[in-house]
């Protein structure tokens, strides 16, 4: 029952900043950062009180590193530039992580949050493969 709460309170949480973030602009990458934020909720298995402690800082964190994509995007930075400050931003954040959840599961975040791109590479190309297969068969009745 905990867990089913934990998840409709998070859910509430990412759609309502998703509402508050959409009514000031137009941002595109909504439905990615909830279905990121699902990912993450279910890979940490986080308790009501860590979820409580964990959100609010990852909210500033996910923060932080849009920033340096879009600085990124506006200075023309080299990759290996962004590289560098996001592994700042990661220092500097893991130990506010820790503060809220165990090491263990900061590890688990980290790790997770790269296996996150892999999740979605691997879905684009079965939805890529699948509309490919779809335009190959003729329509059938």
């Amino acid at each position: 029952m905990k867990k089913y709460l934990l998840l409709v309170f998070i859910i509430i949480c990412a759609l309502s900043r998703g509402l508050a973030q959409d009514a000031e602009q137009k941002e595109p990458g909504k439905k990615l950062e909830a279905l990121k934020i699902a990912y993450l909720t279910k890979r940490l298995d986080l308790s009501t009180e860590e979820a409580q402690r964990f959100w609010p800082i990852y909210n500033k964190y996910s923060e932080d590193i849009r920033s340096i994509r879009q600085e990124q995007k506006q200075k023309n930075l080299t990759e290996l530039d962004v590289e560098d400050k996001i592994i700042t931003v990661r220092k500097k954040y893991n130990g506010e992580f820790v503060k809220a959840i165990s090491p263990e599961k900061v590890n688990t975040f980290f790790r997770s949050e790269k296996d996150f791109g892999g999740f979605i590479q691997r879905e684009l190309q079965e939805r890529r493969m699948n509309r490919q297969l779809n335009k190959q068969r003729p329509f059938r009745q």
